[in-house]
Order: structure tokens, then C-alpha cells, then sequence
């Protein structure tokens, strides 16, 4: 299986060559050639594999570069029950009087949230490819974060030889809770750093630096190759489209769907990789109906699957799904090199007029072959709170504010298509991550206001019944080692400085 880039870069690369530069040398994105498929043979074999069976399974099909009895060996280890528990993806019936409603849980990693699934497995197949390439410079993970991937990554690849790693965060677009998890990081090869802006700058700043071919051969020259550890990361992607997978064969295996039986996926999400990991599963032959992408109130995607522009020229919000908080989506490049059969110039003057004038617009065909399968939604502020109030009372299950984002738009979906299909939620991140908002939302507006981050996610487990995980208890006592707060435009000189001195 070879990769190529979504702007027609000429040279084609291997799966571990991908992985260890995150992005392709004409700033494009890695895709497979072609995507492998599931036959029926398989998928009920797979009814007998456990998650890590079924991960390594999955990959082996995009990243032949390895054997699946060493992909087995890593995804051992990174879903391991002492960092997961039991059952490290959990697809749970939301209410047993309702058949409808899945809800799979991707957040009993060690950071709490669904970026962990990938980001505990990468290191590995980083550390393959660098030796299987002869690979012997160090490898810089350069990362801009919205708030989960910057402490999964760092999760990760901490005191990992060979490597440094860099997260840039937004000062004040990450929950108080997310910002602790980042800035407490011990190891040796860690760097978080602040940037005074949106996620979007700090995203297109890690962008550019990986695009300024002067800057990468200099860093190349003082030892270093940089890589990402971003969704952009083929490495991080591929491992996603893994839990769409297990989800459906979940649902045979408990007998809840018939075979060939269509599902939905519900999927919130700003820089659009996690449903597009659902997407590449529909392709490897997972029955899908629909694929539901929710927004918050920055709905940039659902704006672009409404009308066939995708324009970040709007005003930005700050919100209490802070990970969502996107104005530029990424991986949708992806998509549309895919839909429009690969056509890297149409891709390339796309992106292209995004760069310059901030939007682009899509001819009726690729904006019909989109609206076939995704539905696109979103939800204020109001509606988040709301929806965690409703889930709380009609499941007595708790949701974080990005997974009632995902609810609130498929409710609307459910109550205007009258579409019966079995529907799986994904839940991305442990409401405790979010506690302030979460216990507004169960006890009133403002119910939070002037308690300790501590006292408050107490209350949220007093009040649920679950406990606090280890990875959210006493953040406020660690010591605080990353202070850095940077200018946008003094990114890569931040790099510089770290990697060169």
C-alpha cells in the first residue's frame, strides 16, 4: 500500500515513510492509495477479536509496511487494562427500553478523551517506522491542540527516545481542566507552549513551519525531522477508523443489528478526523446510512454541507466544547480529494483560494455526492445545556459538552426524518474534563461560579455516581512546568530555540 499526497505530489510513499512525516512535502495530506476491504469472512472472525484484535486487523489492511502479528504486539500494549480497564472502548445501550441508541464510550484512556485511542498507539508505530527506515535523526512531534490531542500526544510520547515533543494550545480556548493536564506534564522531551490567539492560529502556524522548506532543512541539519502528531498524521487517523469498525461488529456480536444491517454515527467534531474515520470505515464496507456531523456554534461544517462553501471568514466563539472550537478543518481536504476521484488540482486551487481569501466553494456534484451521506447540524450554547439535561433524565447517563453537541443534532435529525435506524453516539471526552459546564447544565446556570475546579468535579460525582478518574484527580496541587505565552507570528522561532538553541 502506498501513500500519496491530496495536492499530486509526484513521489509515492510507504505507510511508515507517512507516518514519520505527518504531512507531504507539498503541504498536502497523506491518503491511501486505494482503501482495503472487509469481506463477510472477516467481519465474522472479527466477532470472536477482542478491540486490540480487531485495531490490529484494521491497520494491517493501510499499513501492510507492518505484520499484523506486530501491529497485535502494539496494540496490546497500548490498550492495555491497567491504562484502559476492562473493555477500552465500551459500546453501551443508552436505555434498555430504547434499541436505537449506542453510545460508544472513547474516553477510559489516560488522558479521558477519544484522541488518546490513537495517540497511545502511535508512539509505537513511530518508533517501528523510524527503525525500519534507518531513520537516525530525532524526531520533533510538532502539535497545535484544542485541547485534547496536546495532553494525549504528550501522554504518549513523554521521556519516548528519539523524541522531543511540542504542543501549542490557545491561551484561553482549552477548559481549565485540559490546560492543568498540559502544563503539569513531567518528561524530559516536553514542551507546551501558549499562543495568544484561536486554535486555527495556532494550527495554521504548526502548518506553516511544516511548510518553510528553509526552516526544515535546518532543523534537518542540526539532527532533527519534524512529524505531527495532528489528525493530519496518517498514524493518527488510521487507528480511529478502528472503533467504527468494532462498533458495528459489537452490535452483530450482541445480536442488535441482522447482517448488512446500515447504522448511523453521530459524530461532533471541529477539525473533522474523527468522522472521517467513520467515513473510511463505511468504505472498507461497514454498512452505513448516515453519517452525522454536529457543530457547535462555530459551524463552519455545517454551513459547508448546507451550501457548498466552506467559508472561515465569520466571526469566532469561545465555547464550553472547546475542542470543536474550529474554524479551519483539516482533514476535510481528505475528503474531498476522495469524492472528487482524486483530483489533487481541483484539491490543491481549493485549499489554495482558502489560504488567500478564506473560502472556496464546491461544484453541485461534489456537494451532492456529500449531502447523500452526511448530515450536518449544530448547537448553540443554550441547546448544549440543554440536551446534557435531557440525556442526564432520560438515560441516566452524564455526557461531556462536545458528545451533547453530537445528541442535540441527532434528536433534531430523528424528529424531522422519522429515520428508525440503529445509531451509534461517539462519545469523545469524560465529562469530567468539563465539569463546570457539565454541572450547570444538571444544576443551573452559574452553579459552578467561584468553586475550586476540584470542588466541582467532586459535585459531578457526587452527582452521577462515577468516580473521578485518576487522570483528572488533584490537578490544581501539581506543579505548574510549562509557563511559555507566545505571539502567533514567534512560533517557529519557539521551535527554533527548542530544537537548535
Amino acid at each position: 500500500m502506498k501513500y500519496i499526497s491530496t495536492r499530486g505530489y509526484e513521489q509515492k510513499f510507504t505507510a511508515q515513510e507517512a507516518i514519520i512525516r505527518g504531512i507531504a512535502p507539498d503541504g498536502g495530506l497523506f491518503v491511501p492509495e486505494m482503501v482495503p476491504h472487509l469481506d463477510d469472512e472477516e467481519i465474522e472472525r472479527m466477532k470472536n477479536m477482542q478491540f486490540y484484535e480487531i485495531s490490529a486487523h484494521v491497520l494491517a489492511k493501510f499499513l501492510d509496511d507492518f505484520t499484523e502479528s506486530e501491529l497485535l504486539d502494539y496494540t496490546r500494549q497500548a490498550y492495555s487494562e491497567e491504562k484502559w480497564g476492562e473493555n477500552p472502548v465500551p459500546l453501551v445501550q443508552l436505555n434498555q427500553y430504547n434499541d436505537r441508541e449506542y453510545i460508544l464510550e472513547l474516553w477510559h484512556g489516560p488522558t479521558c478523551a477519544f484522541k488518546d485511542v490513537a495517540l497511545q498507539l502511535l508512539p509505537h508505530l513511530m518508533t517501528a517506522s523510524i527503525r525500519k527506515t534507518g531513520e537516525s535523526k530525532k524526531i520533533c512531534i510538532l502539535t497545535a491542540t484544542s485541547g485534547d490531542t496536546g495532553k494525549a500526544a504528550l501522554e504518549g510520547f513523554k521521556d519516548l527516545p528519539g523524541t522531543e515533543i511540542i504542543v501549542f494550545y490557545p491561551t484561553g480556548g482549552v477548559s481549565e481542566a485540559q490546560k492543568l493536564q498540559m502544563v503539569t506534564t513531567t518528561g524530559d522531551n516536553t514542551h507546551v507552549i501558549a499562543v495568544n490567539g484561536c486554535f486555527d492560529d495556532a494550527q495554521t502556524g504548526v502548518k506553516k513551519i511544516f511548510a518553510d522548506k528553509a526552516f526544515n532543512e535546518e532543523v534537518s541539519n542540526g539532527g532533527v525531522k519534524l512529524s505531527s502528531a495532528n489528525s493530519i498524521n496518517w498514524g493518527r487517523l488510521a487507528p480511529q477508523i478502528a472503533y467504527y469498525v468494532y462498533s458495528y461488529i459489537e452490535l452483530l456480536r450482541t445480536e442488535k443489528i441482522e447482517k448488512g444491517e446500515p447504522i448511523n454515527i453521530v459524530v461532533p467534531t471541529g477539525n473533522f478526523g474523527n468522522i472521517l474515520a467513520a467515513w473510511y470505515a463505511k468504505q472498507m464496507g461497514i454498512p452505513v446510512r448516515k453519517l452525522i456531523c454536529a457543530s457547535n456554534k462555530n459551524k463552519v461544517l455545517c454551513d459547508f454541507f448546507s451550501s457548498g462553501k466552506y467559508d472561515r471568514n465569520r466571526e469566532f466563539y469561545k465555547t464550553s466544547s472547546p475542542s470543536m472550537d474550529i474554524l479551519i478543518s483539516s482533514n476535510l481536504e481528505r475528503l474531498l480529494f476522495e469524492i472528487t476521484d482524486k483530483d489533487a488540482a481541483q484539491v490543491t486551487e481549493w485549499m489554495k483560494s482558502l489560504n488567500v481569501e478564506g473560502s472556496y466553494k464546491v461544484d453541485p456534484q461534489t456537494l451532492k455526492k456529500m449531502q447523500m451521506l452526511f448530515v450536518g447540524g449544530f448547537a448553540d450554547e443554550t441547546g448544549v445545556t440543554k440536551t446534557i439535561q435531557e440525556v442526564y433524565d432520560r438515560t441516566d447517563h452524564v455526557i461531556d459538552t462536545h458528545t451533547a453537541v453530537g445528541f442535540n443534532i441527532y434528536n433534531r435529525y430523528h424528529q424531522r426524518s422519522s429515520d428508525e435506524t440503529k445509531t451509534v453516539f461517539a462519545s469523545t471526552a469524560s465529562p469530567f474534563k468539563f465539569s463546570p459546564a457539565v454541572m450547570d447544565a444538571l444544576r443551573g446556570e452559574n452553579f459552578s461560579e467561584g468553586k475550586s475546579i476540584e470542588e466541582v468535579i467532586s459535585e459531578l460525582s457526587d452527582e452521577s455516581g462515577l468516580p473521578v478518574p485518576e487522570a483528572i484527580k488533584d490537578l490544581s496541587s501539581k506543579p505548574v512546568l510549562h509557563k511559555d505565552v507566545i505571539e502567533k507570528e514567534d512560533m517557529e522561532q519557539k521551535v527554533r530555540s527548542i530544537l537548535l538553541g
